[in-house]
């Protein structure tokens, strides 16, 4: 597609954009008049208000009044759809939403389309390993080291490898296969082992081989390596290249994915938790969140501090915005700097908040190259990559930018872009080629 008709496309797609923008907003005046739009407004916004303020009272609340909160977040939905259905405007509603959901679907396309690519990770020529040595937990997954016969095929390349039986301190493992001459590392199993290992790696200054055999994977899914199939990830001992990818320390321990601390930690340091985790996290949820139990928490995140907040989330690089928790997936692992939410719900309006993505107490996102959590006792709970820990206060999280030499496939499932978020004054100018005209004016300045 050249450059004139993918510009007309944009140009179009934001037109849509505000063509069904205005259908969603003018469907409900047009077929319902304007108290009934009133009307519609006030159901619905009242709808979601009751059920999120119903399901924050669920969780902060023990005994009847609990149950109580979760009979009316299940009936205040049915409620407003019986409302929309007596009044004949249950269709009316539905168009609207359907308009909606069509116009941020052409913002998108046309934003995304609008947006220069992302740079993709520089990836690096590498010869093959000569002493490679691989780390298995056969446990982890569900057993996917057997599953895959992931062993045996790496024994085939070359490689040697230790499944793991038992406790065992897999740092002084790969110290020891580095001392022996071992000239990569790598790590079929869970997140938590992978960060252990990986930061021998960054160490020794040795490339470090991601095998997705764990449960969940995300590190994998952030290198682009094919989750589904982890003997793919062996294919990067016979054809691969190397990235260079940040690693984050908490204490001086890596982490490769994120550190948790507040209500997530502290629930899952309970002995309960791994016998019966609902009970568990409804049993301790509403002392937690109300301050009862658990420590006070000070998060400095660069400049910026953070008062008592009940969940801060540290990532190494952060996550994509359009996901409250910062929990989706990060687009680069190597822009030098950690990821950085709190939340804190105080109230039931602090909940209902949340609906609007209040960037002010409840909701913190930033980005720092440290960010150091206090608290009033000596040690706290921290989940470090899926891993429970008791940590020294304060607790420092700083980013290694580039520490990490990781060895993928050449031939890889990739990363996808996240999402841009809705820009109304970019859709205007894509929609009027504002933006188009103006750009090779642009680019001449920056020449």
């Amino acid at each position: 597609m050249n450059d004139d008709t993918d510009s007309r496309t944009r140009c179009w797609s934001a037109r849509a954009a505000f063509v069904f923008a205005a259908v969603a907003a003018a469907a409900p005046v047009l077929f319902a008049g304007l108290l009934g739009t009133i009307g519609l407004l006030v159901t619905g916004v009242g709808g979601v208000v009751v059920t999120m303020a119903a399901l924050y009272w669920f969780l902060t609340r023990h005994g009847v009044l609990r149950w109580i909160s979760l009979g009316i977040a299940v009936l205040a939905p049915i409620v407003v759809f019986v409302l929309f259905v007596r009044a004949h405007l249950l269709w009316v509603v539905v168009l609207a939403c359907a308009a909606a959901l069509v116009a941020v679907v052409c913002a998108r396309a046309a934003l995304r389309a609008g947006s220069p690519p992302a740079a993709a990770a520089t990836e690096y020529p590498a010869p093959a390993p000569r002493q490679p040595f691989l780390i298995m937990n056969p446990r982890s997954g569900g057993g996917k080291v057997a599953k895959f016969d992931l062993a045996r095929r790496a024994e085939e390349l070359g490689a040697e490898v230790v499944l793991l039986e038992g406790v065992v301190d897999v740092v002084a493992l790969a110290r020891h296969a580095v001392a022996r001459g071992a000239d990569l590392l790598g790590v079929a199993g869970g997140d938590g082992t992978q960060a252990l290992v990986a930061g021998v790696a960054a160490e020794h200054h040795l490339p470090f081989l991601v095998i997705s055999a764990g449960t969940r994977n995300h590190f994998a899914m952030d290198l682009g390596l094919d989750r589904a199939d982890p003997a793919a990830g062996l294919d990067a001992l016979r054809d691969g290249v190397e990235m260079r990818v940040d690693l984050g320390r908490i204490n001086g321990l890596p982490f490769v994915n994120n550190a948790s601390f507040g209500v997530y930690a502290e629930i899952v340091r309970s002995p309960a938790y791994r016998d019966d985790k609902t009970a568990t996290v409804l049993r301790l949820l509403p002392d937690l969140l109300a301050g009862h139990t658990g420590t006070r928490l000070v998060a400095r995140i660069g400049d910026t501090t953070v008062d008592g907040p009940q969940a801060i989330l540290v990532s190494n690089n952060p996550y994509g915005n359009s996901d409250l928790a910062g929990l989706s997936r990060r687009d680069r692992l190597d822009r030098g700097a950690l990821g950085a939410v709190t939340l804190s719900v105080a109230n039931t309006r602090d909940a209902v908040g949340l609906i609007r993505r209040t960037r002010g107490r409840g909701l913190t996102q930033r980005t720092a190259v440290e960010v150091v959590v206090d608290a009033d006792t000596a040690q706290i709970p921290v989940g470090v990559d899926g891993e429970s820990l008791m940590l020294d206060t304060p607790v420092r999280c700083v980013i290694e930018p580039d520490a990490l030499r990781v060895r993928v496939p050449r031939a890889r499932p990739g990363t996808r872009t996240s999402a841009p978020a809705v820009d109304w004054n970019r859709l205007r100018d894509l929609a009027t080629r504002r933006e188009t005209r103006s750009r090779p004016e642009s680019d001449t300045h920056a020449h």
